[in-house]
Parts: structure tokens; sequence; C-alpha cells
């Protein structure tokens, strides 16, 4: 644990963070509110301070309750990797600034999560499905996401009929197998 890290990120974003700095091991994590994206991470890359200049991932997260945006960023300032979590967005409209005018690559991870859990990454010029067919309109890493036949999968449901294994027509009787195995 980076204990001056965690200093520096206090006296720098206190008043921005939406929760306590957490730190274990090599990981340190903060959270932040969708609109502070921008400057927040604009800081953590610039500032000498921080040098944040490999953002290693980027995912979307679904808490059943919000979504969220978590970023991965490495710099060689610190031995601590640094988890950043836009945290509270809308389940109904999760929107959040793209962060590709710091790393290009975020492009891709972005349209990653706007593909699995529908949130807009707005700026990102090029947001559109990478997995899913473009006409697709789920967005399967949701905890809302439904088959319709997830019904036939619950054990009090039985087996769906495709699955249901069926004895060989010509079958030998169990007893009879063992009787001439025995003998």
């Amino acid at each position: 644990m980076d204990r001056a890290l965690r200093r520096r990120l206090e006296q720098r974003f206190g008043e921005r963070l939406t929760g306590p700095i957490r730190q274990r091991h090599d990981e340190t994590e903060i959270r932040i509110a969708p609109a502070d994206v921008p400057d927040v991470m604009r800081t953590l890359h610039d500032d000498p301070a921080f040098a944040f200049v490999l953002l290693a991932d980027l995912g979307g997260v679904d808490t059943g309750h919000v979504m969220q945006v978590v970023y991965h960023v490495w710099g060689a300032t610190t031995h601590d990797w640094l988890r950043v979590v836009a945290d509270g967005l809308s389940r109904d409209d999760p929107r959040v600034p793209s962060v590709t005018f710091l790393w290009q690559g975020a492009e891709w991870l972005e349209r990653e999560a706007y593909d699995m859990f529908g949130i807009t990454f707005e700026g990102n010029r090029d947001l559109r499905r990478i997995f899913m067919p473009p006409d697709y309109q789920s967005y399967p890493l949701r905890k809302d996401f439904f088959l319709a036949d997830d019904a036939a999968r619950s054990p009090g449901a039985g087996v769906r009929h495709m699955e249901q294994s069926h004895a060989p027509t010509n079958a030998v009787p169990s007893s009879a197998v063992r009787r001439s195995r025995v003998g």
C-alpha cells in the first residue's frame, strides 16, 4: 500500500471523492461522480505527481441498483495500481464522458462496455456494438438480462426436451449386466 499516494489523492480530490479511499495490497481505489471523470482522469494522467499514463482496463459494472464504470490505471510514480470507479450511473440511461481524449485505446474498451452494459460514453467517436449484432436490443451482462428459456433452467422446472436423455431402445436391463460381470 502506498500511503503517500493516498495522501496525494486526498489532497487533490478530497471534495470530489464520493466515498473513502480504499487500499489493499498493491491497489488503491477511489470513487467519483460520472461528471467528474474528464477532470479527474486528466489530472491523474497529466499531473507529474500522479502520471498514470497507462489505462490497463476499463469495464462496466451493474450492481443491480446502479451502473458503474471502473478504470484501472498505472503510473511509474507508485507501486500501486489505481482503480477509479465512476459510481452512480442511472440504470435507465447510463452515461459517462469518454476518456479517449487521454487514451485512444479506450475506444475499444468503451465500445465493449456499451455493447455488454448499454453504458453510453459521450465523446467516443465510434460507439457501436462490438460483439453483438448491430440490431440487437439488449445488454447481456446486465443483471436484468433475461433469456426466454431461462425458466426451464430452474431446478423446479424440469429439463428442456432437447436436454432429456433417452435410454437406448435395445438397452440391456442393469440386472442382466450385473449378472454377466459376476459370473
